[in-house]
């Protein structure tokens, strides 16, 4: 009579439960966006174009975009907008996806001004707002609270010095970016083209893609 190998059987067992229990795990996590969480998006409540009251609970359950501009901008603003159109155009319809456009001339952007805004850009998604409000509180949301410079000062040229960068933040409210070819989280995506560096919109859009998955 030929003998059983238990100790075969034994293996092939604990390969098979292994097996069961492992390949969700795999599955669960390559199904999962690879994007650092950089830290919690912070609390903000202003009015829009429309002038109604806006703030995090507006885009609560929603991916959405930030960045710090003004109307009047003469140079990087209109690129910024533009590039930000884009964005709203790949997601155009999706009520998941948001973008918050914080003045920091909040003097001259008026509710009335940024909604010409708005109307000259072709804002058309309902969840892109323009935001206006305190100036104090504004630049120290995008200072302090976002990490993006904006300075309170206008130059020779009638400009003010500020990021060209754009913020990303998931549903649940956590600023989020992809790693750099160093393994490094990017933080935030670049909007503008500089020297050897293409502007980041491309990425920017698959990565929102891939939060709208989350």
């Amino acid at each position: 009579m030929q003998k059983t190998n238990y100790s075969y059987i034994g293996i092939a067992f604990i390969i098979l439960v292994f097996g069961i229990w492992a390949v969700p795990k795999i599955v669960d996590t390559f199904s999962k966006p690879n994007l650092e969480v950089i830290g919690q998006a912070p609390e903000f409540s202003f009015i829009n174009q429309d002038s109604a009251s806006i703030s995090n609970a507006t885009y609560e359950n929603k991916v959405y975009v930030v960045e710090f501009f003004f109307t009047t901008c003469p140079s990087i603003c209109p690129i910024m907008n533009r590039r930000m159109v884009e964005i709203q155009n790949e997601f155009f319809g999706n009520p998941n996806f948001g973008i918050a456009s914080f003045t920091i001339t909040p003097d001259i952007d008026t509710p009335e001004v940024l909604k010409a805004y708005a109307e000259k850009y072709k804002v058309s998604h309902p969840n892109w707002h323009f935001l206006t409000g305190d100036k104090s509180k504004i630049l120290k949301l995008s200072n302090e609270g976002f990490n993006l410079y904006a300075d309170s000062t206008v130059n020779e040229d009638g400009d003010f010095s500020h990021s060209g960068l754009f913020a990303l933040i998931d549903k649940e409210g956590n600023i989020r970016s992809r790693y750099d070819e160093f393994g490094n989280p990017i933080i935030y995506y670049r909007a503008l083209d500089e020297e050897n560096s293409p502007n980041q919109i491309p990425e920017l859009k698959e990565d929102i893609a891939k939060l709208l998955k989350e």
